[in-house]
């Protein structure tokens, strides 16, 4: 893998260049991900993520470029998080991603399970929780897609929020967000850190700071320092711009 560092027993790190570089980079991985779980088990379960380097890498995968080399059929969509609103809203993960391509390569209606998070969202995340079960066949995810923010959270993860203490045995929660003064649906760190492939992506100079501190320290007390496992690694992806070493 192109100057992959392996920083710890959790964490490795992977820089491939400029914006350009690092999202053909991501979208690669992403293939190689995908073909290789249709080749083990005969389907790919990926947790999408929100943001506009996701958008990007989906904008991409569904692009004449990368488009021909997925197998689309087997591909089932879930989310790492989403916000309270419909799945038309514009803040809407969901929304996004479909209409940032996904919608339009022919990934059949019932292999896409989107977070219904508009309503009665504790109710909904042990629904989805099922659904996962029941999808996935008590099967890890084969790729779960995350970002990290200024504040160091992860998904729906946000420091000091009671979702950080979610039961090991739980892979949905709702959370409440009192900085936000909204609710929302997430993985939990159980449900991510299982996952057979796990890649957390920061791109441009506004990630560096919580980048610095995020690895400058081990006593994990933000939501992204507790990602990845001495079992799953998680893969860092970053441009030149977020290079903080």
């Amino acid at each position: 893998m192109l100057n992959k560092r392996h920083l710890d027993a959790r964490r490795d790190l992977v820089i491939p260049g400029d914006t350009e570089a690092t999202l053909d980079f991501c979208c690669a991985h992403w293939v190689g991900v995908c073909k290789q779980a249709i080749q083990n088990h005969d389907a790919f379960f990926v947790a999408l993520s929100g943001g506009t380097t996701p958008k990007a890498i989906f904008q991409q995968l569904t692009s004449a470029r990368f488009n021909p080399l997925i197998d689309w059929s087997k591909v089932h969509l879930f989310w790492s998080d989403e916000r309270a609103v419909p799945p038309d809203h514009p803040e809407s993960n969901y929304h996004m991603a479909m209409q940032a391509g996904l919608s339009r390569v022919g990934i059949p209606a019932d292999q896409i399970h989107r977070m219904r998070a508009e309503e009665k969202i504790e109710e909904h995340a042990h629904l989805y929780e099922e659904t996962i079960h029941s999808v996935l066949q008590d099967r890890p995810f084969d790729l779960v897609m995350l970002g990290v923010g200024e504040d160091g959270h992860t998904a729906s993860l946000f420091p000091g929020t009671q979702g950080l203490h979610a039961p090991k045995e739980r892979l949905v929660i709702a959370n409440y967000v009192p900085e936000k003064k909204a609710w929302r649906m997430t993985l939990t760190f159980s449900c991510i850190n299982q996952a057979h492939h796990i890649v957390i992506y920061a791109l441009g100079a506004s990630k560096k700071p919580i980048l610095k501190e995020l690895f400058s320290s081990d006593d994990m007390h933000l939501p992204a320092q507790r990602i990845g496992s001495k079992e799953q690694p998680a893969l860092w992806i970053i441009d030149e711009a977020a290079n903080f070493i």
